[in-house]
């Protein structure tokens, strides 16, 4: 019985230290990969994909990935800068950086403008660098609505953001920019009984665009994890269209 009580402390002992070790700063990668990018043009990091790993101490990895204007192509008498996407391997980012942006899946949350100005705001995909852009491309009139549609030499990027199956109405990117911008509150579009959200975790819009992604695939275990470990801290998984938060990161 003595020996057994032994043990039983030394056992409670690890597990608090290890508790107490989880609870240490880790810096997130996002910084180190906006200390990467350049500064003077502008760029978007979205969160492409999530995971949690183990069963009683838990470790959060983020996927990102990156779409940066910096391939200059000459085209008639001017050079346009092309935006090129890549795509990171899982990092490891800590408990509360993953709570932060349990939403977020499929939202950019940084990105850097064409004048220099860096944001760790989360943002609908595209909309803070290039939807509404002039330089990208205009709003058009189809059907009684106004839509976003890129300029020739930047169609495909209206696939690289999904706009062919979920297009951008100007009502949307004019709510967001009204009424989100800078206030420290999240647009995830429009909301409907049937569908939910129209953008981040859960919503139609990233499902379709990563439909094969850590997510999809243990869609069920993931969720109870994040729903599990998100409910002390508030965070609202299948919650309203807006939350507000802190900072941000990048690679």
């Amino acid at each position: 019985m003595k020996i057994f009580k032994i043990l039983s402390i030394i056992l409670i002992g690890i597990a608090l230290v290890s508790c107490g070790g989880s609870k240490k700063f880790k810096k997130n990668p996002i910084d180190d990969i906006i200390k990467e990018l350049p500064t003077d043009k502008p760029y978007s990091i979205i969160l492409n994909d999530m995971d949690v790993h183990g069963s009683f101490f838990e470790h959060y990895f983020h996927q990102y990935k990156i779409i940066k204007s910096d391939s200059a192509v000459q085209m008639g008498d001017s050079i346009v800068y092309l935006p090129t996407v890549t795509t990171t391997d899982f990092m490891e980012v800590s408990e509360s950086y993953f709570k932060l942006h349990a939403d977020d899946m499929g939202m950019e949350i940084a990105a850097r403008d064409e004048n220099g100005k860096l944001s760790k705001s989360t943002n609908p995909p595209g909309y803070s660098s290039y939807v509404g852009n002039p330089r990208y491309g205009r709003w058009e009139q189809r059907g009684g609505n106004s839509f976003w549609a890129f300029y020739g030499q930047y169609a495909f990027m209206s696939s690289m953001f999904n706009m062919m199956a979920y297009p951008v109405r100007r009502s949307y990117y004019n709510d967001w920019r009204g009424n989100y911008y800078g206030t420290g509150r999240t647009y995830y579009g429009p909301t409907s009984g049937t569908s939910g959200r129209y953008y981040g975790t859960g919503s139609t819009y990233t499902r379709s665009t990563r439909p094969n992604s850590t997510w999809s695939r243990n869609n069920s275990r993931f969720k109870d994890k994040v729903r599990s470990r998100t409910s002390r801290s508030g965070s609202r998984y299948s919650g309203s269209s807006s939350r507000s938060r802190g900072g941000g990161y990048g690679k």
